[in-house]
């Protein structure tokens, strides 16, 4: 089991994280050409940097956008902010990220979203981000969840957060500091007060931190790896600093399973007094608030009258948003729980080229060998559109096309 201990002195934020996770091995190249496939129209790169402050070395990461080398304003190059939460959801759900990556990345923007939704009184899905829907934040926020998938991570455990005091502008005018999404976010964290007038922790800082599986450091764990990252701003008293200490352990935190087995939890509940026409948003909502998987089951009930058992998969983090959405959306006035050991093959997508065209593969494999591939079916349909075949024969090219090659 792999623990990741974060210590703040001077506060956290998406970069911060970010270079931590870095700093403890996950590759910056392989980081950058993974999240490319998020905004395909933006030239971006992940780059890092050394750094030392009060005596101790690290390094800084920044996500640099094309827009950046040029003599405009900083303000300027976020010419896609007010994207939405639904906005985001949708190019997160179009990359070629690892179903893990993608329902992890979901789940900190809906935590942001409920935040912000919170404090503006409005739904999550016409929360319109600013800051944190430019291209830095989004590729911030995704690129910690991929780096913390990279590193084969199972939970973090977090040091009470510093908290400056005072006053910040932003769009909507003069804020208090911590700002209000903040405060919303590290409800379930400890924080500190300290005498620096910043803001130290950041939205996307406490999102990712709140969102991630906390754990306690098993006893006897080994310490593997230290990292030092370093934020942007110079503070008055201390160094910017986050530093992640990671461990290793044999212990029986987890099950003994192999490093392919996770622990989920399942929700059920027995429907027969909801509407057919509610059932397909219900989809739709619990898989944007973080769950990994929903299906119905035609059932007979009480009384001989026909309906469906609703079953969701989710993991801890996400469990009482489910059971809010679940109660909200449907009739039901219970949900059953349960504890669920599954094994899964690890994932990865590529491209086949076929004579239609290019159809995006997921690939499962297992001990180093590939096991499985399915294309994506928005794909075969797209292109069994465009050149007048079948999905089925478009499927089934993209199947050979991809065997093929040496790899499966």
């Amino acid at each position: 089991m792999k623990v990741i201990r974060f210590d703040s002195v001077g506060g956290a934020s998406g970069d911060m994280i970010l270079g931590a996770l870095i700093g403890l091995g996950a590759d910056v190249n392989i980081l950058s050409r993974e999240l490319a496939s998020l905004l395909p129209d933006e030239k971006f790169r992940i780059t890092i940097a050394p750094k030392e402050s009060y005596g101790i070395n690290g390094i800084t990461a920044k996500v640099e956008i094309e827009e950046l080398h040029s003599h405009h304003s900083h303000e300027h190059h976020h010419e896609h902010d007010g994207r939405t939460f639904a906005d985001i959801r949708q190019i997160i759900g179009k990359s070629r990220l690892t179903d893990t990556v993608k329902a992890t990345s979901i789940r900190v923007f809906a935590a942001l979203a409920a935040a912000e939704g919170k404090i503006h009184n409005m739904p999550s899905d016409k929360v319109h981000f600013h800051e944190v829907g430019a291209v830095d934040s989004i590729v911030d926020i995704t690129g910690c969840c991929l780096a913390l998938e990279m590193l084969g991570v199972q939970g973090i455990s977090v040091s009470p957060l510093p908290s400056g005091q005072g006053t910040f502008k932003c769009r909507h005018g003069i804020y208090p500091i911590p700002a209000p999404a903040t405060i919303e976010l590290m409800k379930n964290l400890k924080s500190v007060l300290t005498d620096e007038p910043y803001e130290l922790v950041t939205p996307t800082g406490a999102a990712l931190l709140s969102v991630w599986p906390h754990v306690e450091v098993p006893d006897g764990s080994k310490l593997t790896d230290v990292a030092n990252s370093f934020g942007h701003r110079k503070l008055d008293a201390r160094p910017n600093l986050l530093r992640a200490i990671l461990y290793e352990s044999a212990g029986n935190t987890m099950p003994e399973h192999n490093d392919d087995t996770d622990s989920v939890i399942v929700l059920e509940t027995n429907i027969d007094d909801c509407p057919a026409e509610f059932i397909g948003p219900l989809f739709e909502r619990l898989l944007s608030a973080g769950a990994l998987d929903v299906w119905t089951t035609p059932i007979l009930m009480k009384k001989q009258r026909p309906g469906i058992m609703l079953s969701v998969i989710c993991r801890n983090d996400c469990r009482k948003t489910i059971y809010d959405i679940i109660f909200q959306e449907t009739t039901t006035f219970g949900i059953r729980e349960y504890t669920a050991v599954r094994q899964c093959l690890e994932r990865r997508f590529e491209q086949a080229q076929t004579s239609y065209g290019k159809v995006k593969i997921k690939v499962g494999s297992r001990n180093g060998r590939d096991i499985t591939c399915s294309p994506e079916i928005d794909d075969c349909i797209r292109l069994s559109g465009e050149s007048g075949v079948a999905v089925r024969d478009v499927y089934l090219a993209a199947v050979k096309a991809f065997k093929s090659k040496p790899s499966i």
